[in-house]
């Protein structure tokens, strides 16, 4: 494997292992967090709030594990872009982190005492904690669209200009919106399959809208795109050298991160799938298949997550203080050698991780209802 995996090859390889780790956690984990965006809403007592929360409550902790590989990944195999985004997004992740904290807290707190207003409380809590991760993931993919006000120094010190209120510009926030739009979808597909009528009823509508939302926001950020400065290199980058993010020249252009798609075609077909499988949510949910609605919005999140990768290749984080130390594929990886470990690693525990989850989803198959929570003594 070492003679046939080149450098250039272990980049673009660990460049897409990263896009699968984040649309993993973007399926997986999404689900909870739009079934906790519409828990206020669609549960109208106690019973019916409990069926939405047991619906997600038994998997969250795992789907999470998703995010953790996705961080993991980008510290060993992209370290500079590790510390970039880290550091610069540093009180967006800390606001993340919180309201990720804050999801097992009102989850095991909310049973602890029966009176409503302490129940609705934490009910309250956990859309906060399925709402702000949604928005703040989609602000930052936005923000790395649009450039991150970054610059080394001579000593290849990050020195990082911005500042929190700094990211949410109109781009950035649109594709939150996207982002929140998208999680939404899919939370409520998984509840229609997962939970019992009549939350079931509700959640084909609340997914319904929220599907056609995915669709108009979508296409809007699509449009906007166009108006927007990506970020081209002028000239030829080496794709096995050293890792060496000041060594090209990169420049701001209007409509730049079309250019993938000029150059090939085919891959419109990545944000076509986008909206094509949110148009079949829209049908499955209205023809009550709702596991193949779920199915359409997963994949409907999976292709909106890689139309950001596939729109920005090789660039991960664009810098527009000077564009060009903006952080690429091809300067600012790991070594050969890691990404060669970590590779061989890869393909050992990912299919375990992968069984694993099939099979502890296999177990949980069912709908969850009001009078099986009722039976249960560990439920929340």
């Amino acid at each position: 494997m070492a003679d046939i995996l080149d450098y250039a090859t272990l980049r673009v390889i660990w460049w897409l292992l990263l896009g699968v780790l984040l649309a993993g956690f973007a399926v997986t984990d999404g689900f909870d967090l739009g079934a906790a965006i519409w828990l206020p809403f669609l549960g109208r007592n106690d019973a019916e709030r409990r069926v939405v929360i047991n619906s997600f409550g038994p998997v969250w902790e795992g789907n999470q594990v998703w995010l953790i590989l996705g961080g993991g990944a980008i510290f060993a195999a992209w370290p500079m872009v590790y510390a970039v985004a880290f550091s610069g997004f540093y009180l967006a992740m800390f606001l993340v982190l919180c309201t990720l904290i804050l999801r097992p807290v009102a989850i095991k707190y909310r049973s602890k005492h029966p009176a409503a207003r302490w129940r609705t409380l934490w009910d309250w809590a956990l859309f906060v904690a399925g709402l702000v991760p949604a928005l703040v993931f989609g602000v930052a993919v936005g923000n790395a669209l649009l450039g991150v006000p970054f610059r080394f120094d001579g000593d290849l010190r990050m020195v990082y200009d911005g500042g929190l209120l700094g990211l949410f510009r109109p781009f950035a926030v649109l594709a939150g919106l996207v982002s929140v739009a998208m999680l939404a979808m899919h939370g409520g597909a998984f509840l229609a399959s997962k939970a019992s009528s009549p939350v079931a009823e509700r959640a084909r509508r609340a997914a319904t809208l929220s599907a056609l939302g995915v669709f108009v926001l979508f296409a809007a950020a699509g449009w906007a795109t166009t108006h927007v400065e990506g970020y081209r290199i002028v000239g030829v980058l080496a794709h096995d050298g050293p890792s060496n993010p000041v060594g090209k020249h990169a420049v701001q252009v209007v409509g730049a991160w079309l250019n993938n798609y000029r150059a090939q075609p085919w891959l419109a077909a990545v944000p076509g799938l986008g909206l094509l499988s949110a148009a079949a949510t829209v049908l499955a949910l209205g023809l009550k298949l709702d596991k193949l609605a779920v199915f359409c919005s997963g994949l409907s999140v999976a292709a909106i997550v890689a139309t950001a990768g596939v729109s920005m290749f090789p660039f991960i984080l664009p810098s527009t203080l000077d564009p060009s130390v903006s952080l690429t594929v091809w300067d600012a990886s790991s070594s050969r050698t890691t990404l060669l470990i970590m590779l061989v690693a890869t393909l050992i525990f990912m299919p375990i991780i992968l069984l694993y989850t099939a099979f502890v989803y296999r177990v949980l198959r069912g709908r969850v209802s009001a009078a099986q929570i009722e039976g249960e003594t560990n439920s929340y």
